[in-house]
């Protein structure tokens, strides 16, 4: 008896059958090796901001980036740029033939004091979605790290923002509807960082048999106003420009509540010449003038640049309360000590 066999489905099919169901990213990867040269590159050019490429696979819900490589600085020029864009491809190029992981899964970037969340972060997010399914973006701060603090976290653009942007709808009504806040613009995904078990042998030889490291007394600094002067600086700047996109609004909504009024004496009027032309016996005038300069809707200022403000306001708060409540632990103990 002949039994009938599943149709056969080609590479592509299952490929694209696996994209259309694919979980939700739930964690990123990393190498231990490509941290050490994100670091390596970042703190080099510190206090100056750099970028460079990420490599990995996209394995289900996680993001495994097993390999690295540095932009050169960009400036301003067109020639500059399209070798820049050369020099990726071609390193891309050399990393396939030595047989190392030459897919992009994002890049990573240096940050002063967590000052990343700006347009030019999002407009990047947005190229890099056009050619790639999910991507993250590796943010490394070389001063927060000088604390003895690994500043690296790995972020990605919600779905319902990138919606949003993509349709170019900041308006309230559009942010009500999708019931979308200054908190939902990026996602922060948890780092996991992995080391083959000969990489972790080799760390183990080389571990001192001190359990005190370099990183544990520069959490004992009870020095922290240069940290907390740059922060209240940031904080002053972001308040000024949240005052600023402030007063564009008011500025909005006067001229919203004058053309409203315009438009109701205008109606009125209307309504009474039509009135006398009823009673005239003649045609009534319609009661809306899209010719009219005061029917023109006025275009709402969009809400990105407050939201990314009052995102980094939120960001330098919360640094100046981390480092406010780590330098009272530090006096309270040296308290105790000199009092013993």
């Amino acid at each position: 008896m002949a039994t009938a066999t599943a149709p056969s489905r080609s590479f592509l099919q299952v490929a694209a059958t696996e994209e259309a169901v694919a979980p939700p990213l739930r964690v990123v990867q990393i190498e231990g090796l490509v941290i050490l040269k994100i670091i390596k590159h970042c703190t080099e050019f510190s206090p100056a901001l750099v970028t460079g490429q990420l490599l990995g696979l996209d394995v289900g819900s996680v993001l495994e980036v097993t390999n690295c490589f540095p932009f050169p600085i960009r400036e301003e020029d067109e020639e500059i740029e399209a070798e820049g864009a050369n020099y990726q491809l071609e390193m891309m190029r050399c990393l396939r033939e030595v047989n190392v992981d030459n897919n992009t899964v994002g890049w990573y970037q240096s940050t002063l004091l967590g000052s990343f969340q700006t347009v030019e972060l999002i407009e990047t997010f947005m190229n890099y979605q056009e050619n790639i399914r999910r991507c993250v973006c590796i943010i490394y701060d070389p001063s927060k790290s000088n604390q003895g603090v690994l500043a690296l976290k790995a972020l990605k653009l919600s779905d319902s923002f990138m919606e949003l942007y993509r349709n170019n709808d900041f308006n309230g009504e559009k942010l009500r509807e999708k019931n979308l806040t200054w908190v939902d613009i990026f996602e922060e995904i948890p780092i996991k960082v992995s080391n083959s078990a000969l990489v972790s042998a080799f760390m183990t030889e080389l571990e001192a048999d001190s359990p005190v490291t370099q990183s544990d007394y520069d959490r004992l600094q009870l020095s922290t106003i240069p940290v907390m002067e740059r922060n209240m600086e940031f904080l002053i700047e972001c308040m000024d420009d949240l005052s600023m996109e402030q007063q564009k609004f008011q500025f909005y909504y006067r001229n919203l509540s004058r053309q409203q009024a315009q438009q109701q004496t205008w109606l009125q009027k209307r309504r009474a010449e039509n009135m006398a032309r009823k009673a005239a016996g003649e045609d009534p005038l319609p009661e809306e003038d899209p010719s009219n300069p005061i029917f023109k809707p006025l275009p709402e200022p969009s809400r990105l640049d407050s939201f990314l403000i009052t995102n980094q306001v939120s960001n330098y708060c919360n640094q100046i309360n981390s480092v406010a409540g780590q330098s009272f632990s530090r006096l309270y103990l040296m308290k105790a000590l000199h009092e013993n």
